[in-house]
Parts: C-alpha cells; structure tokens; sequence
C-alpha cells in the first residue's frame, strides 16, 4: 500500500509540475509584457494627436466660419474639462444617447454647417477620419485622472445599456461569434495579449479606460469607434455604421460597467 501510494503521490508531481511551469512562465510573461508598456508610455505619441485635435477644436471650418468651441458635450457649451468621463450620455437636443465622435458630428453639423456624410462614410485612416480622431483624442484627455461617471438616470440610456449588454452577447457570422468569445471569459489571451473580462468592473475599465490609444504595431492612433469596427471585422460581422445607436450602445455598456474607474487617455498599445 505505502509504494502504490508514494508512486501515485510521484505521478501526480509527475503530471502537475508542467502546469506549474506554464503559470510560471505565464507571470514572467504578464510582467514583461506590463514592463513594455510602461515603458512605451514614455514620449506616447498620442500627445500629438491630442494637439492636433485641440487645434481643430479652435479652428474655424465650414460654411459657417465656426469652430467648435461652444460644442455642448453634456456639460454645458464649451466645456470640455471632465466631459469624456461622462460619455456616452443622453442629450436631450438629439434625443439620443451619444458618445464623443458622434456628439462632434451633431456639433460639426450644427456649429459649423458641415455635412458629416463624408466622415460617416470615410474609411479610418484618412483625413477625415483622422480629424475626428485626434479630435475625441483631445476631449478624452481633458477627462484624464478623472473618474468614470457614467449616468444611467435617463430611460434613453438604460435602454441603450441593454442594447449594448446583448449586443456583447449576441452570436453571429460565420464563426458564430460574439464580444463575449473574447472577453466573456476570466484570464483569457490571445497570443501574449490578455483579453480583458468586460462584464466586470476591472475588466471593462481595461477595455474603456484608455482609448483613444496610439497603436504602436501600426503606428496609427485609434478612437473607441475604430477599435469597436476592428473587433467586429475579427468576428467577421459587417462593417457598423460609423457613430451608429449599435456602437453607442456598446460603449455605453463598457464605460457604466467600468464607473468609478480612472480614464487614462490617452493611452498606449502594443
């Protein structure tokens, strides 16, 4: 009985010692993969693209000569500071619920007399994609350091909450896939990327926290609506509708989940 049980107790260490291994190596990974990002965070690109937008917040454009400096982002025209860290929201003048890029639409429309049909339909990473861009790049880091205070007082943006909710969960394309495949799921990766758990607190402040973020793999700076686009051409979905009720509605769902966290924009990826 003592040698069948020591031969037993050898198999077992025998068998679990690989997995002890692989969650060491694991950690070393996790931690030199969060070293790399500090240390990109150094000279972060993003900062010129926050000057670029702050450039085409003040700058006159459009029919009407305006700039965009009386744009009302839900705290009253003109006031950008803290903005972001409450957005999406409802805005009774639209009545709709709006995040950045789609309130600037509405403000460019009616501040400065643009039609925005041509940064709807525009193709990222072109001009004028890339204004909208640098612009929401802008307004997100006058919230930087601030909390995520998202409301969810209004009817509007409860119902946009839970649009959002089952647009995370909802399966389709030909892989049958859904947000959630990714980041459904506790102390899931992809390659060496962890894939934040959006359901929960911590994990939807890691996936809203700090977009717009400087790509570094690209060398491109990407807004929330152009990573939403990217996630759902990897599910193989159609293409959404730039700034439609479908993206507001998941950006919505992450950044209420995540209320109460710090935004960090602009941030940094790999």
């Amino acid at each position: 009985m003592g040698n069948a049980f020591r031969n037993a107790a050898f198999a077992a260490v025998v068998c679990f010692a690989p997995f002890g291994a692989v969650a060491q190596e694991r950690d070393r990974t996790a931690e030199g993969i969060e070293a790399y990002r500090e240390a990109l965070k150094d000279g972060n690109p993003a900062e010129l693209f926050e000057a670029m937008g702050e450039e085409l917040w003040k700058k006159k454009a459009g029919p009407k000569n305006a700039s965009l400096e009386q744009c009302d982002l839900g705290l009253g025209p003109g006031v950008v500071a803290g903005a972001f860290a409450q957005m999406p929201r409802y805005f009774p003048d639209t009545g709709k619920v709006q995040d950045v890029e789609s309130r600037l639409l509405t403000c460019m429309s009616a501040l400065q007399g643009i039609d925005t049909r041509e940064h709807v339909e525009a193709r990222f990473n072109t001009p004028k994609k890339n204004e909208l861009v640098a612009l929401a790049t802008f307004i997100s880091g006058e919230s930087k350091g601030k909390p995520v205070k998202v409301s969810l007082a209004h009817a509007m943006e409860r119902k946009m909450f839970e649009l959002g909710k089952r647009m995370f969960y909802f399966q389709a394309g030909p892989h049958d896939f859904s947000c959630a495949t990714c980041h459904g799921q506790e102390g899931k990766r992809i390659r060496l990327q962890d894939l934040p758990y959006i359901p929960s607190k911590e994990g939807a402040a890691a996936g809203w926290t700090s977009w717009p973020a400087y790509r570094v793999s690209s060398g491109q700076m990407w807004s929330m609506q152009w990573r939403i686009n990217d996630c759902m051409r990897q599910q193989r979905f159609p293409e959404p509708v730039y700034a439609s009720d479908m993206t507001v509605a998941l950006s919505l769902y992450m950044a209420a989940t995540s209320n109460g966290a710090i935004v960090a924009t602009p941030g940094i990826k790999r």
